[in-house]
C-alpha cells in the first residue's frame, strides 16, 4: 500500500512540476524530480525492507533531505530562464521566447476579457510617443520588445520605484489614454522593466457592464443558508447525537448550531477581511460564497474573487494578511471558550490529530498553551481532550489559519511573501515549503494530506500592476510573524516546554 501510494504521489509530482517548473529553469524536470523525491524514496525502501513497524532513522531522513534541497536549490538556479536579448535572434527562437515569457499577460489576472491583440499594437510614430513616456532620469528606455500579449520596455531605473511607475503611468495615459494597462514587474536577471497590456475598448465596456454585477448576493445568501444547514448536522454528529433523532425532536437540531455558527464565523471574518481590505484599495471583489457539502466538516470553505488587478505589493501584502489575522483573532477566543468547557480523558496509547475525542494538545505548541491557559492544572502528562464542539471549530480555524499561511503560490502565505521578497524569491520560497511538509508527512503523517494538497498549487501567482516597489519595515515585520505563527501552530511542542507546562 505504501510502494503503490508513493507512486501516486510521484506521478502527480511530475506532473505539477512538468506545469511549473518546466518554464522557469532549463535543468530538466526529470533532475529535479529525482532530487525532490529521494527523501520519500529512501522512506519507501526502507518501508520494503525492514517493515512499518520500524521507522527510518530521523538522522538518516533528515540529513539526506537536507542534502536534497541544496542540490534542488542549486539545479534550479544554475538553469534559470534569463530574458533573451540579442537583436540578431531568429524567429524560431523568438517565438520561443515569446512562449516563454514569464508571467503571459494579461491571462494571470482572473476573468479577463481583454481579446488577444496583434503582434505589433503600435506604429512606428506611436513607438516614438512612446518613448517620451520615459524621462532618461526616471526610467532610461534601452528596448522596446514586442510579444504578442504585450509591448516590454527594458531599460534602467534611475530613481524609486515607486516614483517611477507613477511618473511612468501618468506619462501614458496622458499620451495613449486608457489603450495600456501599466505594469512594473521585476526581470528574472534583477532589473525592472515595464509592460503595456493593450486593454482593448470591447474589454472596458465588458468591464463596465460587470461592475454592477460583480457579485450575486442572492446566490451568497443561499450558500449562507445552506452552509449553516450542512455544518449544523455535522455540529449534531459532534455533540453526540444522530440525525434520525431530529424526527422524534426537532430542538435537537439546535444542538449542531454551536459548532455550525462557531466555524462559520471563523470563515467569513476570514473573508471579510480579504473583502474590506480589497475594497479599501478599490479592488473590484465579490462578497464571500461559502461552499456547503452534506459530511465531513459541513463545508469545504468560504472564498472571494477579486476582479481587477492589485494596484501593488503593499495592497497585495494588506488584502493577504487581513484575511488571515482577521479570521486568526476570531478563532482564539471561540477556542480557549470551547476548550474551558471541554472535558479531560485519559490519553490513549495512539491518538490522532483530528481525533476530537481524545486530542492530544501536544501536537501543537500553540493549542498546548491554549490548552494549558484554558484549563489549567486539569491537564497533565497522561491528559487528552475531548472536545467541546465549539472547541472543535476554533481548532480547525487554527488549521485553516496554518494552511492559508502556508508560502506557497497563491494561498494567503504565498501572496505574502511574494510581497515580502519579489515572486522569484517566493518561487524558491514555496518549492522548500513543499519539500519541508513532504518530509514532515514523512515523520508525521498527519500533514500527509497538507503535502499532497500544496502540490497541486502552482508556486506563482498574478504580479501586482506595480511588483517592483518593496514593502516598508512594519509590513515586513508583520509577515515575519505570520510565519512565526505559523510554525507555532505546525511544529509540536518541544519536551522542555512539555516539562515546563506538567503536560
Amino acid at each position: 500500500m505504501t510502494f503503490w501510494f508513493f507512486l501516486v504521489l510521484g506521478l502527480l509530482t511530475y506532473l505539477l512540476m512538468q506545469h511549473s517548473v518546466a518554464r522557469a529553469t532549463r535543468t530538466p524536470v526529470w533532475l529535479l524530480w529525482l532530487v525532490l523525491m529521494t527523501p520519500a524514496f529512501i522512506s519507501t525502501a526502507w518501508t520494503l525492507i525492514y517493515g512499518v513497524k520500524q521507522a527510518p532513522p530521523s538522522a538518516l531522513i533528515i540529513s539526506v533531505s537536507v542534502i536534497c534541497l541544496l542540490l534542488y536549490w542549486v539545479l534550479f538556479n544554475s538553469g534559470r530562464q534569463l530574458p533573451i536579448n540579442r537583436e540578431n535572434q531568429s524567429q524560431e527562437n523568438q517565438e520561443q521566447a515569446n512562449n516563454n515569457y514569464p508571467n503571459n499577460y494579461p491571462n494571470n489576472y482572473p476573468n479577463s476579457t481583454i481579446e488577444k491583440p496583434p503582434v505589433r499594437p503600435i506604429d512606428l510614430a506611436e513607438e516614438a510617443q512612446l518613448r517620451t513616456c520615459f524621462p532618461w532620469s526616471v526610467y532610461f528606455i534601452q528596448k522596446i520588445e514586442y510579444r504578442p500579449q504585450a509591448i516590454i520596455c527594458r531599460g534602467q531605473l534611475r530613481t524609486m520605484a515607486s516614483a517611477a511607475y507613477a511618473q511612468i503611468k501618468a506619462n501614458i495615459e496622458k499620451e495613449f489614454g486608457d489603450r495600456f494597462l501599466v505594469i512594473f514587474q521585476e526581470g528574472m536577471n534583477g532589473k525592472p522593466f515595464f509592460v503595456l497590456v493593450p486593454n482593448s475598448q470591447a474589454a472596458k465596456q465588458n468591464n463596465q457592464r460587470d461592475s454592477e454585477n460583480i457579485t450575486q448576493p442572492g446566490l451568497a445568501l443561499v450558500l449562507l443558508i445552506a452552509t449553516l444547514v450542512s455544518t449544523t448536522f455535522v455540529g449534531l454528529k459532534i455533540a453526540g447525537f444522530q440525525v434520525t433523532q431530529i424526527e422524534s425532536d426537532f430542538t435537537l437540531f439546535f444542538q449542531g448550531l454551536p459548532y455550525a455558527l462557531g466555524l462559520m464565523t471563523i470563515l467569513a471574518t476570514h473573508e471579510l477581511g480579504h473583502y474590506l481590505t480589497a475594497r479599501f484599495y478599490k479592488i473590484r471583489a465579490t462578497l464571500p460564497y461559502f461552499i456547503p457539502v452534506p459530511f465531513f466538516l459541513g463545508t469545504f470553505g468560504a472564498f472571494i474573487t477579486m476582479r481587477s488587478p492589485i494596484p501593488h505589493r503593499k495592497a497585495l501584502f494588506d488584502v493577504s494578511i487581513a484575511g488571515s489575522l482577521a479570521g486568526f483573532i476570531v478563532t482564539i477566543p471561540l477556542l480557549i471558550w470551547g476548550l474551558a468547557n471541554s472535558e479531560i480523558v485519559d490519553l490513549p496509547e495512539k491518538t490522532g490529530m483530528l481525533n476530537p475525542n481524545a486530542l492530544n494538545p501536544k501536537y501543537s505548541i500553540l493549542l498546548a498553551l491554549l490548552s494549558k491557559l484554558a484549563l489549567g492544572s486539569e491537564l497533565t502528562v497522561k491528559s487528552a481532550i475531548d472536545l467541546h464542539p465549539v472547541a472543535v471549530a476554533g481548532f480547525l480555524g487554527l488549521i485553516v489559519t496554518a494552511l492559508n499561511l502556508m508560502p506557497v503560490g497563491q494561498l494567503d502565505g504565498g501572496h505574502i511573501v511574494h510581497a515580502m521578497f519579489g515572486q522569484r524569491t517566493a518561487v524558491i520560497i514555496g518549492q522548500v515549503a513543499r519539500l519541508s511538509l513532504l518530509i514532515l508527512s514523512l515523520l508525521r503523517e498527519e500533514f500527509l494530506l497538507w503535502a499532497i494538497i500544496l502540490l497541486f498549487i502552482p508556486l506563482t501567482d498574478e504580479p501586482a500592476l506595480n511588483d517592483v516597489t518593496e514593502l516598508d519595515n512594519k509590513r515586513d515585520f508583520m509577515g515575519l510573524m505570520s510565519m512565526v505563527l505559523l510554525l507555532l501552530i505546525v511544529l509540536p511542542l518541544p519536551q522542555f516546554l512539555a516539562n515546563l507546562l506538567q503536560i
